[in-house]
């Protein structure tokens, strides 16, 4: 699978373009709908995941989904497990604690986490804005420790990190 990253918006969202031979996947699509359709039309648009639904992660969605008649899938259609979406086979993990709705979505044949804004590098989402929780940014973060050091994340904003170097640097994790 390869990750294509976009950053959108005035906040420098990580939109991000799954592809899978000719399929592709968006996560977060956050604003500057040209940008993202210059890469999705390259390709078959099979969904569009989202994190949570903050307005700097869902800004182009209502353009992604007029253009392509897409299904929009975030914590409202899932439960935890596993999912199959065309050629992406991924699990779904429910971390709260930025939002009430905040889900992460982990590729295990790539090893990679998409996390939105619950785990950034070396520090972790904002729990006082609505919807936000110190409890259950806890019980996320417990879940999420369980996982393999060798975790690729790829967070909401800023660069992408792995389990590992969280486990030793991000003060919200040891």
């Amino acid at each position: 699978m390869q990750v294509k990253v976009i950053k959108v918006g005035l906040l420098q969202t990580n939109c991000y373009i799954l592809v899978k031979d000719d399929e592709c996947l968006v996560i977060d699509p956050g604003d500057d709908f040209g940008r993202i359709d210059e890469e999705v039309k390259k390709y078959k648009l099979k969904g569009v995941l989202l994190t949570h639904r903050h307005p700097d992660h869902v800004g182009a969605l209502g353009e992604l989904v007029k253009k392509y008649g897409v299904v929009v899938y975030d914590k409202g259609y899932f439960d935890e497990g596993e999912y199959e979406i065309g050629n992406f086979k991924f699990n779904v993990i429910y971390t709260m604690g930025h939002t009430n709705d905040s889900i992460s979505y982990f590729f295990p044949l790539d090893n990679i986490l998409f996390t939105g804004d619950f785990l950034f590098k070396e520090s972790i989402g904002r729990t006082d804005l609505d919807g936000g929780s110190v409890k259950d940014m806890g019980m996320s973060i417990g879940k999420i420790k369980r996982m393999n050091d060798s975790v690729l994340i790829y967070p909401g904003h800023g660069p992408s990190t792995n389990l590992g170097y969280e486990k030793k640097n991000n003060p919200f994790l040891k």
